[in-house]
């Protein structure tokens, strides 16, 4: 019996834990494989024996987070033309994004990652807001993140580049930044080192460098890469299905199509690992369920004043609160109710300060009737 260390799929993450879960599907002349590229219906799968193409109507269930992903691992049965993918092991981690605001409904980028690579173009000016989005995203699915500032080459000097860090940094607390340049290497080998133990799953939108990226990682020119537009930096589409691809030093990398939008699908974990720093004041805070808006003996807002937070920090930290918890009360009603509650104890009490302002007065009972229903 081969050992897990000496399979041929040890490359791809093949494990003795792997090994393990699958003896069941082993059992029933099953073989294990890697999912490398899943396109309508039918996936590519990489076994001992190599890729094949199989089919998956066996795992299309109607919950869009339980189909087969790239990443995922697969038992194949190898009767038949075509061959089936008959189940996937339980994932160790997930990437999963909203597939839009107005929906309840999530879409699994990437499965079994390690680590989730956000690329980041220093070509354009940088929205930490949405580097802040991706990272809640990669803290949520379990895999540890790392940001990636590309084309470092475009920066016209290290000061320049070493404040662009401590830009990106001072968002990511915890996070390794790292800065590179596919045209001079900087960086590359740096990166390289992170992506050879494990799976690695490349984020980013159009026009980050992604597929330069994954190139200068391979070794070789085998993702198509086009010129961004030098108007606003942007570029267009160049990967347009996830594919997982061998690292010649170790480890598997799975390259992603741009995104255009990065919607919080139930990330509060994640929201706060991003903003740690806001969690650990609010946990000062006089009240337990502290607003941070105007109470009392709130931490955060000490932190405000002082200068030691910074309101756009705090902004973006209020604003995907309320994103996830408009997503996730798309499914619970109990928060649900819980929001109508706060939303309607909000209008009453502005009205109140409203007419305070106009030297009037509103019906204490309907504020303390709001009040009442909240408790």
């Amino acid at each position: 019996m081969v050992s897990a260390a000496s399979h041929p799929l040890a490359q791809c993450g093949w494990d003795e834990v792997w090994e393990a879960e699958f003896a069941p599907y082993a059992a029933q002349g099953l073989l294990p494989g890697r999912v490398v590229r899943v396109d309508r219906g039918q996936c590519d799968v990489l076994t001992a024996d190599g890729v094949v193409r199989a089919d998956t109507t066996y795992v299309t269930p109607h919950d869009p987070l339980r189909v087969i992903c790239t990443g995922d691992w697969a038992a194949v049965d190898p009767a038949g033309d075509p061959q089936f993918v008959r189940a996937y092991l339980p994932r160790r981690t997930a990437f999963v994004r909203s597939t839009s605001s107005t929906r309840s409904e999530g879409q699994i980028l990437a499965a079994n990652v390690d680590h989730a690579i956000i690329a980041v173009s220093l070509a354009v000016e940088l929205d930490l807001g949405r580097i802040e989005r991706f990272l809640a995203l990669a803290w949520e699915s379990g895999a540890q993140p790392l940001v990636v500032l590309t084309k470092a080459d475009l920066v016209p000097d290290a000061t320049g580049l070493s404040y662009l860090v401590e830009d990106v940094e001072t968002a990511a607390p915890g996070v390794q930044v790292l800065p590179v340049s596919s045209t001079t290497g900087d960086g590359i080998d740096v990166l390289t080192a992170v992506v050879s133990g494990g799976t690695s799953v490349l984020l980013g939108v159009s026009g980050a460098g992604k597929s330069t990226l994954a190139n200068a990682l391979l070794g070789e020119d085998v993702m198509d890469v086009r010129a961004t537009r030098e108007v606003d930096g942007k570029g267009r589409h160049t990967t347009t299905t996830r594919n997982l691809l061998a690292l010649p030093g170790g480890g598997v990398l799975i390259d992603t199509p741009g995104l255009r939008g990065v919607g919080l699908w139930d990330a509060e974990a994640g929201v706060g690992q991003v903003f740690s720093e806001i969690e650990e004041l609010a946990a000062q805070c006089r009240f337990h369920d502290c607003a941070h808006e105007s109470e009392p003996g709130c931490a955060v807002l000490a932190a405000l004043e002082e200068g030691s937070l910074s309101d756009r920090r705090l902004e973006s930290y209020r604003k995907l609160l309320r994103e996830n918890r408009r997503i996730v009360a798309k499914t619970d009603a109990r928060l649900r109710a819980e929001m109508g509650r706060e939303w309607r104890l909000r209008s009453a009490q502005g009205r109140a300060n409203f007419n305070a302002k106009r030297g009037g007065s509103l019906a204490l009972g309907a504020v303390r009737k709001v009040m009442g229903a909240r408790a």
